[in-house]
């Protein structure tokens, strides 16, 4: 059966989502960079360098998932990265895979609910999360999380999946995204649904301005929004007051 995205109530959609990503953990990677055509690494990069102004010393990745957001902000060169996730077999992965790097004495990982953080009120320099609070049962309530866990001027930066234009490009994508990247991930992961909802979830997080407005609901300022390659993803960032 076919998972839709918003239509299970929120502890059902949290288990849902657990269960999906410990059973596909182990190709996680290998999909990620091979359906994007490695951009993927290029877009978290990319979003890292927002944070560059503010220079945050102290890091909470959000839905962390394999820890490829909290290797892309070391560019910072903080003094900790916190990874957070719901899914133990990602965090497994992600802890291998900083340790292979030698980056375990900066990036740490624990288990646990984006949108309801384990840390006290002003504890990090910054929020990030690259591809992770479109599978929040509670946008919002995730987003008010992040910035209850900031510190004052600390800074939010959220890499997203968004929806292309009408162009021709657009079009194609669509066609790639909807039909061609679930037979794929489907037939290398072997979990068919799991890149079913993948595009399903893309369709039905608010994107663009609509996100905008949740995080300024959730109370950040000087919220904006930089579209990313003909507006596949799209990186938002705000501020704690």
């Amino acid at each position: 059966m076919e998972i839709l995205p918003y239509n299970l109530s929120e502890q059902d959609k949290k288990s849902e989502v657990t269960r999906m990503f410990d059973h596909i953990a182990g190709k996680y990677d290998l999909l990620n960079h091979l359906l994007s055509f490695n951009v993927d690494k290029y877009w978290r990069k990319r979003a890292i360098r927002e944070l560059s102004s503010s220079a945050p010393k102290t890091i909470l990745d959000l839905a962390t998932g394999t820890g490829d957001m909290a290797i892309a902000a070391m560019q910072v060169k903080p003094n900790k990265i916190i990874g957070l996730d719901i899914s133990g077999e990602m965090l497994r992965m992600a802890k291998e895979k900083v340790k292979k790097r030698k980056m375990d004495g900066k990036i740490s990982f624990i288990l646990g609910d984006g949108e309801n953080i384990p840390f006290s009120d002003g504890t990090f320099d910054a929020v990030i999360s690259g591809f992770g609070v479109r599978n929040f049962a509670d946008l919002k309530k995730g987003m008010t999380e992040a910035l209850r866990v900031l510190n004052r001027e600390g800074q939010l930066v959220v890499l997203e999946f968004s929806k292309p234009g009408k162009s021709l490009f657009g079009r194609l994508y669509r066609l790639y995204f909807s039909k061609i990247l679930p037979g794929i991930g489907g037939l290398v992961s072997g979990d068919h649904p799991a890149y079913v909802y993948l595009p399903q979830s893309v369709g039905a997080f608010p994107d663009g301005d609509h996100f905008l407005e949740v995080i300024r609901e959730a109370g950040f300022v000087r919220c904006y929004c930089k579209p990313l390659t003909f507006g596949i993803a799209t990186i938002y960032s705000g501020f704690k007051a």
